[in-house]
């Protein structure tokens, strides 16, 4: 990607593909250490349906705004669906944080959900050394030595890395302590088992074992749900690997898993 100023990351859109001819839209989530503009790849090629790319609160071009809670940021989400996306409902799409919202979306507005496709999610919650590294990372945030670290860890391809830096600096440390907290707590949130639709979840084959352990509490709050690995993919393989991204996505909501995808 390439959408970035001399400063700070350039505006992104919201809605993508007004024009496309199908009667659903894809709505993508973005991840806590990013914004909106992580999606440019699947947007791209995505061009046959109606996405909608929302800024969460504190991120990208609301990075003024004060996070509140997952359930706030879930409210917000299901209101722009239920406002822009094509009668009322979408296939929604979480990476990271995106899908820790997700699943607080299925559980307080299933009605604006058509299916969900969640990665990346720690539902199990972030406990012992793990835990204690990020909190630590909280005393570096407004490093930029750290966010390029960050960029290495999460495998991110080098011409993404500058904008992954630059937008990192602009997120309020304030508003991480607590989003951070909540997510750390883990738990699949209350209602999520009245959600009766298609749930897939995704863990990077290289990224955190905490995701894995996330896929027993989700069969046992949503025994629906479809859990599978992504091999060699890291947290953020969207962008590490665009084009397999976009390949799971097409599949899903079209009604299908890509076989690319291992059991777990």
């Amino acid at each position: 990607m390439t959408t970035h100023t001399a400063g700070r990351p350039r505006s992104y859109p919201v809605e993508h593909h007004a024009s496309a001819e199908s009667d659903t839209t894809i709505v993508l989530l973005h991840g806590g250490n990013v914004a909106n503009w992580m999606w440019d790849p699947q947007v791209k090629a995505l061009t046959d349906h109606h996405v909608l790319t929302p800024h969460l609160p504190g991120f990208g071009n609301r990075a003024g705004e004060i996070w509140q809670s997952l359930a706030a940021t879930a409210d917000d989400v299901a209101a722009t669906i239920a406002a822009h996306a094509r009668g009322g409902r979408a296939h929604v799409v979480g990476l990271s944080l995106g899908g820790v919202v997700t699943t607080r979306l299925l559980a307080r507005h299933p009605e604006v959900v058509r299916s969900a496709l969640i990665t990346g999610v720690p539902l199990a919650g972030v406990h012992g050394l793990t835990r204690w590294l990020g909190d630590l990372q909280l005393g570096l945030w407004d490093k930029r030595w750290f966010w390029q670290a960050q960029s290495y860890a999460f495998g991110l391809p080098a011409e993404d890395r500058d904008l992954f830096v630059e937008h990192g600096l602009t997120v309020s440390k304030d508003n991480a302590v607590r989003l951070m907290r909540e997510v750390y707590d883990g738990g699949a949130p209350d209602g999520i088992g009245a959600y009766r639709g298609r749930l897939l979840a995704i863990a990077g084959g290289k990224e955190s074992a905490s995701v894995r352990r996330s896929f027993p509490h989700l069969r046992r709050a949503v025994p629906q749900v479809e859990c599978r690995i992504a091999p060699g993919m890291h947290h953020a393989w969207n962008i590490e690997d665009a084009g397999l991204f976009t390949d799971v996505v097409r599949a899903w909501v079209h009604g299908e898993v890509d076989p690319r995808l291992r059991p777990a």
